[in-house]
């Protein structure tokens, strides 16, 4: 499929179909971490990246398909917003399901109103926070011109005004950044300011290709829960299980999924080999053919192989 992948699972949020609404990569920020790599032009101008009638048809295709889902996730290939009609497609899609859904975001588009406008019908939105101050802002989302610190706060405050559904805000906490007591506790003020539901603290646990993005120590990991759960409350969310037994064609779906994030190799493994049970064997053969197809690459990230796709 071209806009759906997955399901993938995670603690946040189960058995999540994905949505990628855009192409890559259109993004408002040059994240320091960004599994996608450096944004080589921002994109600013919302638009209709790709008929929305065929993604509501892969949606739907994706639904017979898949059963027992906990979420349909709208994500992008960049920032998520930025594809214009998304509220349509919420719409539509809760006509289509009472599967929950989801909405990923780095918020930095919430200071207009027609954006805030098209979520309110999600189930729950994640803005991302990861600074509490101007100047860690701009080190690590390194945004584009024009949207400031200040312009993203007012526009995750003015959203928090006018939704009713549940508000996470993801932090991603990163080693020697953005994770000193200092640092914390600019973020619980702002925070504190927001009002959200809960703060999902992440890592950065898949390689960036711009640059290596260390991972925060288990201690500065407990201080970051400690500081900011004075002000909301913060799940640390586990990885879980990627499933590619409903996949009719193992190498396509793994190709969506890595597309558009690195997967650890020991995580796949355990998904190939769910596909056949008992046989050893038979998942050998289908991770090194998959690999011999040149589609991807092995890359080290803290210690653990991951796949990649070739550029």
């Amino acid at each position: 499929m071209k806009y759906v992948f997955g399901p993938i699972s995670s603690k946040r949020l189960g058995q999540s179909l994905g949505v990628d609404l855009l192409p890559p990569k259109s993004c408002t920020w040059n994240c320091l971490y960004c599994q996608l790599g450096k944004t080589r032009k921002f994109v600013m101008e919302r638009q209709e990246f790709f008929p929305r009638e065929e993604i509501l048809e892969e949606i739907r295709q994706a639904l017979i398909v898949h059963t027992g889902l906990d979420w349909i996730t709208f994500v992008g290939s960049g920032e998520t917003m930025l594809y214009k009609g998304i509220g349509w497609l919420i719409a539509e899609v809760k006509k289509l399901t009472a599967t929950p859904v989801a909405v990923i975001t780095n918020g930095s588009l919430f200071y207009l109103p027609e954006v805030r406008r098209e979520l309110l019908q999600a189930d729950a939105v994640l803005p991302s926070l990861n600074a509490g101050t101007e100047a860690l802002h701009v080190q690590i989302d390194r945004p584009a011109e024009g949207l400031t610190f200040r312009r993203h706060i007012e526009g995750l405050v003015a959203f928090r005004s006018e939704y009713k559904g549940r508000l996470w805000i993801e932090v991603m906490l990163l080693g020697g950044v953005n994770d000193s007591d200092e640092a914390l506790r600019d973020l619980a003020a702002v925070l504190k300011e927001i009002n959200p539901d809960m703060v999902h603290l992440v890592l950065p646990s898949r390689p960036a290709p711009e640059q290596e993005i260390l991972l925060p120590s288990d201690e500065r990991i407990e201080r970051a829960i400690a500081i900011l759960s004075e002000v909301a409350t913060v799940v640390h969310p586990l990885k879980g299980n990627m499933d590619l037994r409903s996949a009719t064609d193992l190498l396509e779906a793994l190709t969506a999924i890595i597309s558009r994030h690195p997967v650890q190799q020991r995580e796949l493994h355990k998904a190939v080999a769910d596909c056949f049970p008992g046989d050893s064997e038979k998942t050998d053969d289908a991770m090194q053919e998959m690999l011999a197809t040149g589609r991807f690459k092995l890359v080290e990230h803290g210690g653990e192989p991951y796949w990649v796709m070739k550029s």
